[in-house]
């Protein structure tokens, strides 16, 4: 395995380098299913949306929806990646009770999407994953266990719903490096807007292949965790895991390539079957299907009508904005936040005021709250009227906290009409900020004393003391340079 373009110094735990590839199933927005008119709409009551293709019946043939393809193109533009004009539909053969035809309907050899990469930040640190391909296949039906009691269900809706199946090498690292990545390609599918993102309805199901080795040495044997439907669910997934490998070749037994399923009420993997090798699927070329031929005007139309890219954005809200790179990535998690940042940063002219007013207190309370940016009750106007605010001298950073504090809480929408009602001005009349700090100097010969002979912390007991003596509503720069001017300082 040739080494990630930007992977670091491997992070070890108990003398093992962990490996770690995923493979993600992103059920693509369309109306309809990949091969026939079926509705792919979430919810239908079981077995209502599977039609006789879905199935496989007895005179009928699949005809490719034209939809799920221009999806295949738009992520192939968003990773980089290179678009086939030529690529195979195959079928892969395995037997399940949910895969009514006895084979799935996907593509092996010649991909319509290869290569490419994803890149994010863990920390401050940037990372990249090289993509090996992403391909077109329609999904299996679903088993239910739960809602019976001595035998299990079958429905079959979801058979032949379209998935773009994205698989990376094996470039991470860490079950954090893993958690990150799935977040980016996340944040990427939905951007573009080929997939709805609900890890729930199972609309970004992802599948972590996982080994460890010593440094240096050929890759272990993997086992590959199915169907992580949660960021919470994979990080503890991998780590459970992670630990069972290291300890299972310490003792002494070798890991067998497997199909593992977590627990999550009890944090643990445990093997489903174990893992089939491409040969054991018997892959060969759908008769029923022609090639898909992908026109190059075809992807330059696509081109001409996807949304400026988050990669793209950050990279100019870098150059216009005069942002560090970290910033710029964090705000461009979604359209709906990076939209408010450019509202606020135009709004205010204080573009780095308000990133860390929107990486701050704005995302603390989302998070706090669940909720997403659109649902923020400050606007990214009134953001922007509060950094002026600041900006002019008007109210020191903790009076704009309360201030802030009160947007949310609905206690007013107009920000000065807030600074006036709490009384949150600062006192910027020199006059008045002389004689608070002349009171100040008196009472106070000793903090004097000890500056004039060099402990710069009295100096500070000073300004304290200046503050407070204004409850707070002195200008803190003003106290400073006033402060400096009548100690010789």
């Amino acid at each position: 395995m040739n080494p990630s373009p930007t992977m670091s110094a491997p992070k070890l735990i108990q003398g093992y380098e962990v490996v770690i590839g995923f493979e993600t199933h992103t059920q693509l927005q369309t109306n309809s299913k990949i091969f026939s008119r079926a509705s792919t709409a979430f919810g239908a009551e079981p077995n209502t949306q599977a039609s006789p293709v879905d199935l496989a019946l007895p005179g009928t043939l699949p005809v490719m929806n034209r939809e799920a393809v221009q999806c295949a193109i738009k992520l192939g533009l968003a990773l980089g990646s290179h678009i086939a004009p030529r690529s195979i539909f195959a079928r892969k053969n395995y037997f399940y009770p949910d895969l009514p035809k006895g084979y799935q309907i996907s593509q092996f050899e010649i991909p319509v999407v290869q290569g490419g990469e994803v890149s994010f930040f863990l920390g401050e640190e940037k990372k990249t994953v090289r993509l090996v391909r992403a391909h077109l296949e329609e999904d299996a039906g679903k088993s239910l266990h739960e809602a019976y009691q001595d035998m299990s269900g079958i429905d079959l809706n979801r058979a032949g719903t379209p998935l773009l199946e994205i698989v990376t090498e094996p470039d991470m690292r860490s079950s954090e490096e893993a958690v990150a990545y799935a977040k980016e390609l996340h944040k990427i599918v939905t951007w573009i807007g080929i997939c709805d993102g609900n890890m729930q309805e199972g609309s970004f199901r992802c599948d972590a292949n996982v080994s460890v080795r010593k440094p240096g040495g050929p890759l272990g044997t993997r086992r590959e965790i199915k169907n992580l439907n949660s960021f919470r669910f994979m990080q503890q997934a991998i780590d459970y895991e992670i630990r069972w490998q290291i300890d299972q070749i310490e003792d002494g037994h070798k890991i067998q390539q497997a199909t593992v399923l977590f627990n999550p009420d009890t944090g643990e993997t445990r093997a489903m079957r174990t893992k089939e090798d491409s040969a054991d699927y018997r892959y060969f070329p759908d008769p029923d299907l022609p090639p898909l031929c992908v026109s190059e005007q075809w992807i330059e139309e696509t081109r001409a009508r996807m949304p400026e890219l988050p990669r793209k954005m950050a990279d100019r809200f870098v150059a216009d904005y005069s942002l560090p790179e970290y910033d710029a990535v964090t705000l461009t998690q979604s359209p709906g936040m990076a939209s408010y940042f450019e509202q606020a940063a135009k709004a205010s002219g204080q573009p780095k005021l308000a990133s860390n007013w929107i990486m701050g207190e704005v995302s603390r309370r989302l998070n706090t709250g669940e909720m997403g940016i659109e649902a923020a009750p400050v606007s990214a106007a009134q953001l922007a009227a509060l950094i002026q605010r600041i900006q002019d001298g008007t109210i020191s950073n903790a009076a704009a906290r309360q201030v802030f504090d009160a947007l949310w809480e609905g206690e007013g929408a107009e920000v000065d009409a807030l600074i006036e009602a709490k009384g949150l001005k600062q006192m910027n009349d020199t006059g008045a900020l002389e004689q608070i700090i002349d009171d100040v100097l008196a009472a106070n010969p000793d903090n004097v004393a000890q500056f004039k002979a060099g402990k710069d912390k009295a100096f500070n007991a000073l300004v304290g003391q200046a503050m407070k003596a204004s409850r707070g509503k002195a200008n803190p720069a003003q106290v400073n340079a006033l402060l400096k001017s009548k100690l010789g300082g």
